[in-house]
């Protein structure tokens, strides 16, 4: 009986678990000021920080909701809706770029990354976004 009752709490907290993670997936976070920055000379070289909003979305060949994030980021770039400028798009591997993406704390992909014209991360997205929530977080830039 005791070992039904742990079985039953550990299938609950999973469940919990499950729902939480979930309910986090693909929502556009603001960041916190101080954040990385252009400062950063890796994210100079792949051009964060030239002038203009950027979305940076880290991928790798065997991810499958990637695709999903490289079909939304387009959208978004062709038409950015409120965003005053045209936005650049910059996608990276992750098994090219491990240490940039460990630099930003990309722990899971896909991780899209929402940089303004100065180069100051400002949104962050573990997960598939929606177009709207892009183009919303992209006019806030």
């Amino acid at each position: 009986m005791t070992a039904l009752a742990v079985l039953a709490v550990v299938v609950v907290t999973a469940c919990v678990v499950g729902v939480v993670l979930r309910a986090q997936s693909g929502r556009v976070r603001e960041q916190p000021a101080g954040g990385p920055s252009v400062a950063n000379p890796a994210l100079g070289r792949v051009g964060v920080g030239a002038g203009e909003p950027v979305i940076l979305h880290f991928s790798a060949p065997w991810c499958g909701p990637c695709a999903a994030v490289r079909r939304v980021v387009s959208a978004v770039v062709e038409d950015p809706g409120d965003a005053a400028t045209p936005v650049r798009d910059i996608e990276l591997d992750l098994d090219e770029n491990s240490s940039l993406a460990a630099e930003l704390g990309v722990l899971s992909l896909p991780t899209t990354l929402l940089f303004d014209s100065n180069g100051r991360q400002r949104f962050r997205v573990s997960g598939v976004p929606t177009a709207d929530d892009l183009r919303q977080a992209l006019a806030a830039l």
